[in-house]
């Protein structure tokens, strides 16, 4: 088990935790906020999935958290999202943070730095187009430009994830999709450029204070995070997977109320 956790026991009678616990309220992991630094997927991770990208909820409660998180742990906290860092300021104003944004595509240091963007290119506009004609498979999938990338969701129409699929593939004969990464996650798939990636971005995070010289956990639920997840051995630190266990994570949360609940005790623990 990674150094800077400690658990809240609960029972005594066995002393190591089982891999990928899942960790009631009362007993999340703890963490040294002196020598830690938090990085937080969004979607699915910090805010419930909800049926469109638009429809998610940030509570004050919330915001009042990942703020006074931040003081807690020097600034050491991140997001780490699909979203564009423009797009996360605009769901969680007037609070802003560190953020990796595109999958690795935008990069903010610090709340009041500029964006450091990829200099990768985008989707072509020819394939750009040929993906979101999938949209037209049927009434609820919805298509999201994020500029570095595109997402095809169809959290409401689960049925057609087949058939998305299969248009995706289509769209991908003839080696029209070498330099590009096809990312299949909860009700969506993402497409986006290779060459970087939540890992990548989580990395070069790590090289500027105040992350600098800290054991980073990431938090997060999906297929694209296993990126993130897997470089954070480098810097001797732990991933929490949230709705089921992902190996090579420490720990698993049943659902982003929980993650929110470790957050809100993490700062009542360090005022």
């Amino acid at each position: 088990m990674p150094d800077i956790l400690t658990k809240i026991r609960t029972d005594d009678s066995d002393p190591s935790p089982p891999q990928n616990p899942t960790w009631p309220p009362h007993s999340a992991p703890r963490v040294d906020q002196r020598t830690t630094a938090i990085f937080l997927d969004i979607d699915g991770t910090l805010l419930d999935i909800a049926p469109t990208p638009l429809d998610v909820k940030v509570s004050d409660e919330l915001r009042a958290v990942l703020a006074s998180l931040r003081q807690a742990f020097g600034g050491a906290v991140a997001f780490v999202s699909g979203r564009p860092v423009a797009e996360m300021d605009r769901l969680f104003h007037p609070l802003q943070l560190a953020a990796v944004g595109g999958h690795g595509a935008e990069i903010r240091f610090a709340p009041d730095s500029e964006i450091k963007r990829s200099r990768i290119a985008t989707l072509d506009d020819e394939l750009r187009a040929a993906f979101a004609r999938i949209g037209r498979i049927g009434e609820g999938v919805i298509i999201e430009d994020k500029g570095y990338s595109l997402a095809i969701h169809y959290r409401l129409a689960p049925d057609l994830g087949g058939e998305i699929m299969k248009g995706v593939t289509s769209i991908c004969r003839n080696e029209r999709c070498d330099s590009l990464e096809i990312l299949p996650g909860k009700l969506v798939v993402e497409i986006k450029p290779g060459g970087y990636d939540k890992g990548t971005g989580l990395r070069e995070m790590m090289s500027v204070p105040p992350f600098t010289g800290r054991k980073p956990i990431f938090v997060g639920d999906d297929v694209t995070d296993n990126a993130a997840f897997a470089v954070l051995p480098d810097f001797g630190g732990a991933g929490f997977s949230v709705g089921g266990a992902v190996p090579g994570t420490s720990f698993n949360f049943d659902g982003p109320q929980d993650v929110r609940r470790w957050l809100r005790d993490l700062t009542q623990e360090h005022r």
